[in-house]
């Protein structure tokens, strides 16, 4: 994944596009042709009746996913694209700082195996939502934290637990919580060589930080 140093791009990557600015991008959507490598499972819908998404952000999307798809009761993830202004974007122009859009997983679950609730502590620990525009190396407008709720029960459940666990970090020294915790919008898929990179590159690049505070 891309890291930016110094100069100009370290500090001009951390600032958000405005809709009149972003790249305008296209109709067709960017094809998925995998299957889940890990779960073997198809990517994308229709998925298993009785199941039920969410939508994370937390820094580089493959050591996201590969924390999610670990999970007991999650039955498929897909990193991609989401809370950003260009349609169905590629991997290169969400690179620019110039789509808005942040790396996501998408999180297809079984909530009689494991519910929201296990999921945001996933998230909550699982990296360090206190960074802003970035996460750890990884600096710009693509590596910010969010939780995109699909219905009203998992952004009230979103937002419990930010105040939950913020209150821990406080308590630990840390700052507050950048966290965007939103509407879901589009999710867009990213193209299939991201698609469980980490399963078929087990030394590959994972860059996500933790407080190492615990959510319970």
């Amino acid at each position: 994944m891309p890291v930016f140093h110094v100069g100009r791009d370290r500090f001009a990557k951390q600032i958000m596009v405005t809709p009149e600015n972003a790249l305008p991008g296209r109709r067709t959507p960017i094809s998925v042709q995998c299957r889940h490598t890990v779960l073997d499972v198809p990517l994308a819908p229709p998925f298993p009746d009785g199941t039920e998404r969410a939508v994370f952000a937390m820094g580089c999307f493959w050591g996201a996913e590969k924390l999610f798809w670990s999970l007991p009761g999650v039955v498929v993830t897909a990193v991609g694209y989401t809370a950003g202004f260009t349609p169905n974007p590629t991997y290169e122009e969400v690179c620019s700082g110039r789509t808005g859009h942040t790396e996501a997983v998408l999180v297809v679950f079984d909530s009689g195996r494991i519910g929201y609730e296990a999921l945001l502590r996933a998230f909550w620990e699982g990296h360090d939502p206190t960074q802003g525009m970035r996460q750890g190396n990884d600096i710009g407008t693509q590596y910010r934290s969010g939780i995109y709720a699909r219905d009203d029960r998992q952004r009230a459940a979103a937002e419990t637990s930010r105040d939950s666990y913020q209150r821990r970090l406080t308590a630990g020294g840390f700052g507050g919580i950048t966290t965007e915790i939103v509407d879901a919008p589009p999710f867009y898929y990213a193209e299939d060589y991201h698609q469980q990179y980490l399963a078929d590159n087990p030394r590959g690049y994972c860059g996500l930080g933790r407080t190492g505070v615990s959510f319970a």
